[in-house]
């Protein structure tokens, strides 16, 4: 019996959408796509839809939610007609191109009219004509910080929005925290269209889990029936080394069937990344098997995407996470094992056509015992700096009542403010300041906006533009295992003295000159032009936002006396936190306030070891360095452009301290010593941090009265230092205390702060030091403040 929906369309003959006929080819389409197992829930889903607000649902790999139930809410809400839009958010920006492209050819409409997507650097869609977008972020399970803040958003619109209705659907969603957290929600579980798949684990753990990956999917490709091969790593770097040497090796074999190693990755371009979905190889000759295709990814092919023919999939258990520390204000990215969620989605996309097997290059008890369930939420574990600004820039008044799922560690959401404050992007008062919303409107960390804002001032805007581009982008630089020495030869073609972002400089200025013949330059200069093409694309949209901001594109000259001095003080204004000195006595660096010691990376192409380095990356490996290093010619820059933070007066003991008071010292006249105040300290711009605690900061209650502030002891005897901060406090009335996390929440021990001190005004670094000094866990270096 033919399916009513089915018929239905084929009745009509008008596609509601354009006002054209149908192809012949939708209704192909439309008989696959009412196999799907979601479609049997269609009419429970569009019930929930009319009935709630918020429904969850819980749909298994291959059961067609990702493209399909956007689809069921066009038909629904009917967004073309009331020119509203629906928007499906997706975890990556290939999956929101490939799904966004798919559903347009599913609904028969133009790609990039009806149906379009939106994601960082790029937006294509139509306006007033787009009803239907497909945006970053989704996958709800991954938890990025970009979908807890999107559930905290869509948790207080809600109440003000009655029509507004959102579908919260993942494929291995913590069902209990999500049902807690939109109480009253209804659950639809929807199962998936997969085959079974063989779990095979490793006998014993492997010492190179790269040289493992290339040998299994070598003795997949001898051995084992036709069907193509998912192997998943943990970035571009290690990608395109792979597909190198199984190119290379599948070359020699000439007995066995073509094997079409396809790199995948975010940073590609899109017709590149649409190769994954490409035909494998035909046979090598007539009546022989065909070749078999090796899709090389990072673990955006976890979710959502689709890759039909997928037979085997090996898993080495890794991926790249970017960790942050509060402490020393350093997030690095770091290799670590995946969670038990995401190592049976990489085993479900060896499901979807037929049998498969998964070849986990692990052991079962590591599985069992050294893989959490899930992935810890992004929000726990990165630098919440950009995530508080954006907060600020919607409108949320207060960051630290915002309804986070799972609220951040209260040290790194201090953290994230004390260090919007030290750059202006928030005044003492806790207020956006028009520099804020200013640097908010930039596509790239707070730290590179400010870097382009303050390029107008040393009248270098074209070159930090390239800069910046350069790095919002992967590592451009390629080094085959089989041709390091050319690969370094030709990366140090580039090389500057001042360091490593003027070597970048100089990369992106060749590139543009030589763009008549861009892939024969990148290859004999062992650069991705990918990657290049990217930056090109990214210093474009730059470029017009500084324009929207009536900012000259300056440039100077690379013969002009400023060009290298510019450059540095731009790089200051945005990474003055980022800066390392030379300890004269161990020769190492020291990163300041932390005087954590680090090395220079390998990669740097600095030939000396200045005294003063900005960089822009901390790598922890064995060893920890800094990596993307330049030299600051003059180390007197920091306390011109960041006072506040190089306050001699704060600053901990170190390397940088000693240079510090020999210039401050050093051959001047000897006069008589007077005691700062307070103000000397606080710069005279203190506030009260009531803001941080009440739903309206500029309010006075009978719970937290505002509080004015005078000093009258002297802060240098009767203050005791801190670890953090480098302020002193009372010694008296601190109270005695287990080292074990104190019952308190953030805003109470906030309040505690700000009432335990009647007689003077606090500035955010003194309530961090006000808590370590009286809750002694908090000083703790092992302390996560979670």
């Amino acid at each position: 019996m033919e399916n009513p929906y089915l018929a239905h369309r084929k009745e009509s003959k008008e596609n509601p959408y354009t006002g054209k006929s149908y192809t012949e080819n939708y209704f192909k389409i439309l008989e696959k796509r009412e196999q799907l197992p979601v479609f049997q829930y269609k009419k429970d889903l569009l019930e929930a839809l009319r009935n709630n607000q918020v429904t969850l649902l819980v749909g298994e790999t291959g059961s067609g939610k990702t493209t399909q139930v956007p689809q069921f809410f066009v038909e629904e809400l009917k967004p073309h007609l009331k020119n509203k839009m629906i928007v499906c958010t997706q975890p990556r920006r290939v999956a929101a191109m490939s799904v966004a492209k798919r559903v347009a050819e599913e609904m028969d409409v133009e790609f990039g009219r009806e149906v379009g997507y939106t994601i960082r650097f790029d937006d294509f869609t139509t306006n007033n004509k787009t009803f239907l977008k497909y945006s970053t972020d989704d996958e709800t399970h991954e938890r990025t910080c970009a979908t807890d803040i999107l559930m905290g958003l869509i948790k207080e619109i809600i109440p003000r929005r009655p029509d507004l209705r959102v579908l919260v659907m993942s494929a291995t969603l913590d069902t209990e925290r999500f049902l807690k957290y939109f109480e009253g929600s209804p659950l639809i579980k929807v199962p998936g269209r997969t085959f079974p798949v063989e779990i095979l684990y490793s006998e014993k753990p492997e010492l190179d889990y790269v040289d493992a990956a290339i040998r299994t999917v070598l003795q997949i490709h001898m051995k084992e029936d036709p069907g193509d091969i998912l192997l998943f790593l943990t970035g571009e770097e290690e990608i395109e080394d792979v597909c190198r040497k199984l190119s290379f090796r599948g070359n020699e074999m000439v007995d066995y069937p073509i094997l079409k190693p396809i790199p995948l990755y975010s940073s590609l371009p899109p017709n590149e990344q649409h190769r994954i979905f490409c035909d494998p190889p035909k046979p090598r000759e007539p009546g022989k098997p065909p070749g078999r295709k090796v899709i090389v990814s990072t673990n955006i092919a976890e979710t959502s995407l689709t890759i039909d023919g997928i037979v085997y999939v090996i898993d080495p258990g890794f991926c790249k996470q970017k960790i942050y520390n509060p402490r020393n204000r350093v997030e690095s990215l770091q290799v670590t094992p995946i969670s038990q969620a995401s190592a049976e989605q990489r085993a479900g996309r060896a499901g979807r056509t037929r049998p498969g097997k998964c070849y986990r290059l692990y052991t079962k008890e590591s599985y069992d015992t050294h893989l959490t369930k899930q992935t810890p939420p992004e929000m726990l574990r990165t630098n919440l700096t950009t995530v508080v600004l954006q907060l600020y820039r919607i409108g949320v008044a207060n960051v630290c009542k915002f309804h986070f799922m799972e609220p951040p560690a209260p040290e790194t959401m201090m953290r994230a403010l004390e260090i919007l404050n030290y750059m202006g992007a928030l005044d003492d008062e806790g207020d956006l300041t028009e520099l804020g919303k200013m640097m908010s409107d930039f596509p790239v960390d707070p730290q590179l906006a400010k870097v382009l804002i303050s390029s107008s001032k040393y009248k270098c805007v074209s070159q930090m533009l390239s800069i910046v581009s350069m790095l919002s982008i992967q590592n451009p630089f390629l080094r085959p295992a089989d041709k390091k020495k050319e690969a370094d030869r030709a990366r140090q073609a580039f090389a500057d003295v001042c360091g490593d972002h003027f070597l970048l400089l100089n990369v992106y200025d060749a590139y543009v000159k030589n763009q008549f013949d861009a892939k024969r330059w990148c290859r004999e200069n062992f650069l991705n032009p990918r990657a290049m093409a990217s930056a090109v694309r990214i210093r474009e949209q730059l470029e017009k936002i500084m324009k929207r901001f009536k900012f000259e594109i300056s440039e100077l000259s690379p013969l002009q006396k400023e060009f290298q001095n510019n450059i540095q003080k731009s790089l200051i204004s945005g990474f003055f936190m980022q800066v390392a000195c030379t300890n004269k006595s161990t020769g190492k660096y020291e990163i300041i306030k932390e005087n954590e010691k680090v090395d220079l990376h390998l990669s740097t192409c600095l030939q000396s070891k200045p005294t003063w380095v900005v960089f822009n990356e901390y790598i922890q490996t064995t060893t920890a360095s800094i990596r993307t290093v330049t030299e600051i010619s003059n180390y007197k820059w920091l306390l011109e452009i960041a006072p506040a933070y190089y306050d001699l007066d704060t600053l901990p003991a170190g390397a940088a301290r000693d240079y510090f008071i020999k210039e401050k010292y050093e051959n001047k006249p000897k006069a008589k010593k007077q005691k700062p105040s307070y103000k000397d300290i606080d710069n005279g711009n203190s506030g009260s941090f009531n803001w941080l605690f009440n739903p309206s900061p500029r309010t006075t209650s009978d719970e937290s009265p505002q509080v004015s502030i005078n000093i009258s002891v002297d802060p240098f005897e009767e203050f005791k230092r801190q670890p953090i901060s480098g302020y002193r406090f009372p010694t008296t009335n601190v109270k005695t205390v287990d080292y074990e996390r104190p019952e308190y929440t953030f805003p109470e021990l906030i309040r505690m702060a700000i009432q335990d001190s009647p007689n003077k005004k606090l500035r955010l670094r003194d309530i961090i030091a006000w808590i370590e000094a009286h809750y002694p866990y908090f000083s703790q270096k092992e302390s996560d403040w979670k």
